[in-house]
């Protein structure tokens, strides 16, 4: 005998759970992830190691302590972890990198209910309190291969430093000069910069992998890149390497298209990806920071809510509620 069973919606079970999206998330990282680990070698797969590690232990103690049920199996934590990673230098110590997972996981996360309840991205947030805390360790940046001389090095060295791309530009003030890394060496992540942001065509890959299994919207990532490049252009400067200099492939494709802390319209996908493109721009051209991606993407997270109130889809024939008053 069939019986009719009636359950509450949704009815469709083909929906992506939290720990399948966090995993396609974590392949589409990799390509970028194994570029730095090439490039600066053994200390960036520690550091890595460092912040995935101290990331899930965070969370399940934090969890433990708030009689909250555990969600490390979300694999949220180890996404967290692996975009931290990548948005540090590779030289900085280990312990300034567990510090910044407490700020990620505890502070940001945890504290405001957990996945889904944080107000800003927790890696970019943890990356600007330890900008702002450690700036001398989070300002040495490394040159591409330098573990691969130093291995035949004898004595005291600990590494080779080097300015990132922007800072060069920033100091030569134009991008002709020989010291300026050429585009192809930007694509490829022949540079000095975070573990993770220097090589754009893996960025690329994994942002394009995101988007044909329907993970992220394009909308965001080619708004901030697009509003980036045309400002650029317009004021005179150099577009395409503004665009493929910095963090700006990690932050358009991995963390402006955070669901937690990005508008849901495609509307509003927009809208927060040219501020974030315009700030960009802004800090780059007139601020101290060569680098803006961090704080653009951190502003625009306190802004969603506003967005998503301006362009939420009014529903056909409602009416506003009128206020009292």
């Amino acid at each position: 005998m069939n019986r009719l069973i009636v359950s509450p919606s949704p009815h469709d079970e083909n929906y992506l759970k939290t720990s399948t999206i966090m995993l396609n998330v974590i392949i589409a990282l990799m390509p970028a992830l194994l570029a730095g680990f090439f490039y600066f070698g053994p200390r960036a797969v520690i550091l890595t190691a460092v912040c995935v590690g101290s990331c899930v232990l965070f969370e399940y103690l934090a969890r433990k302590l708030m009689k909250r049920e555990n969600s490390i199996g979300d694999l949220s934590a180890v996404v967290t972890g692996v975009i931290l990673a990548m948005n540090l230098p590779p030289e900085l110590p280990p312990w300034i990198a567990v510090i910044g997972s407490f700020v990620a996981i505890v502070v940001v996360k945890q504290l405001f209910g957990g996945l889904g309840q944080n107000f800003a991205n927790p890696a970019i947030t943890a990356r600007i309190v330890l900008m702002v805390s450690f700036p001398a360790a989070m300002t040495r940046w490394t040159a591409p291969f330098t573990h691969e001389v130093l291995a035949g090095i004898d004595g005291g060295v600990d590494g080779i430093s080097g300015a990132t791309p922007l800072v060069l530009e920033q100091l030569s003030g134009t991008t002709d000069q020989d010291m300026v890394p050429s585009y192809l060496d930007l694509f490829l992540g022949k540079t000095g910069g975070c573990l993770g942001e220097t090589c754009a065509l893996a960025l690329l890959i994994g942002g394009l992998y995101l988007a044909a299994r329907k993970i992220i919207n394009l909308a965001a990532p080619l708004s901030f890149i697009g509003s980036l490049f045309v400002l650029s252009w317009i004021s005179g400067g150099d577009p395409i390497y503004q665009i493929l200099a910095g963090g700006v492939f990690l932050g358009a494709f991995f963390m402006a298209t955070d669901y937690a802390t990005t508008p849901i319209s495609t509307k509003g996908k927009i809208v927060f990806g040219l501020g974030c493109g315009i700030i960009t721009f802004v800090i780059r051209r007139f601020g101290s920071f060569p680098e803006g991606v961090s704080f653009s993407i951190l502003l625009m997270n306190v802004l969603t809510p506003y967005i998503e109130q301006l362009t939420r889809t009014k529903v056909l024939g409602a009416k506003e509620a009128e206020k009292n008053g």
